[in-house]
């Protein structure tokens, strides 16, 4: 099924996003990740429309959204109202979310922060964010005021064409050609030169401030809404084993489905992954009955 482009207007920007799906099936939205856009989907929702009416939004500064205003910076904190001013705009009050890496981090705390709102939680290689040593708390602030002081100095990279930058996405990602293309196409602009990546250049600056696990934790103990959670193996660097099955034990109603493939794997090969959705849905609404 092809997806439809839709406009979202928030009251200081606008959300660019990809639908899919009858607008009267159960209202799924649909979160990317960091650097990604909404064609992280492009593969998967097609197989899930029989199941939903999905809308996944390019995060601000992300893709073919508004970057914040000038002066603003990025702060994991703040999606999670970026997004249910979204749902809002369509006039969403309930409803489910699917969220990959960065989305899922922040689909895990709209989930927590609002469990009225959510009906049910997916997510691909996240549960919750990426936390800090409380003793890394002064480097990263003293990174991310040098970086604030510099970032006026940097310039864009600029790709002579769009078969560079897909190679340069597939080097920074370890994706397959046909998946860095997906994201690619969506995540370009045209400059002076050829193209430069459409993200806000100041997503890639040091974070000031990051919860640490025990903060994580306790909001993972507020989520309510029944939870998938899609790992794949082998384990990603960054969600070693270990923490991940201490943040799985917090959630009051998850079921883990492991899967072989790379971090984006609902990209990469989003059959299984679309596979072990609806075994879940099924699942939910059987218990329910």
């Amino acid at each position: 099924m092809l997806a439809r482009e839709v406009h979202i207007a928030l009251p200081n920007l606008r959300l660019a996003a990809r639908a899919w799906g009858d607008p009267s099936l159960p209202r799924l939205l649909a979160l990317h990740g960091w650097l990604d856009n909404a064609s992280s989907f492009e593969r998967l929702a097609p197989l899930l429309c029989k199941q939903f009416h999905i809308v996944a939004v390019d995060f601000p500064g992300h893709g073919r959204s508004d970057w914040r205003a000038s002066g603003a910076w990025y702060h994991h904190v703040d999606y999670p109202g970026d997004v249910f001013a979204a749902a809002d705009a369509l006039g969403w009050q309930r409803f489910d979310l699917l969220g990959h890496s960065l989305g899922g981090g922040v689909a895990t705390a709209m989930a927590a922060a609002c469990p009225q709102r959510i009906s049910r939680l997916l997510l691909i290689e996240a549960l919750g964010v990426i936390a800090s040593a409380p003793e890394k708390a002064l480097s990263h602030l003293q990174g991310a005021l040098a970086d604030r002081a510099s970032y006026g100095n940097k310039a864009l990279r600029v790709f002579a064409n769009e078969e560079v930058a897909v190679a340069a996405r597939m080097q920074a990602n370890g994706l397959s050609r046909e998946a860095a293309t997906v994201l690619v196409a969506r995540g370009l602009k045209a400059v002076p030169g050829g193209f430069s990546w459409s993200s806000d250049p100041r997503l890639t600056l040091n974070s000031a401030q990051r919860f640490t696990e025990d903060q994580v934790l306790a909001i993972l103990r507020g989520v309510r809404a029944p939870t998938l959670l899609v790992l794949a193996e082998p384990d990603a660097p960054f969600l070693p084993r270990e923490t991940m099955e201490r943040r799985i034990a917090q959630v009051a109603d998850i079921r883990v489905v492991r899967l072989p493939g790379s971090h984006h794997l609902h990209l990469e090969d989003p059959q299984p992954v679309a596979a072990a959705i609806r075994d879940f849905l099924a699942n939910a609404s059987e218990a329910q009955a």
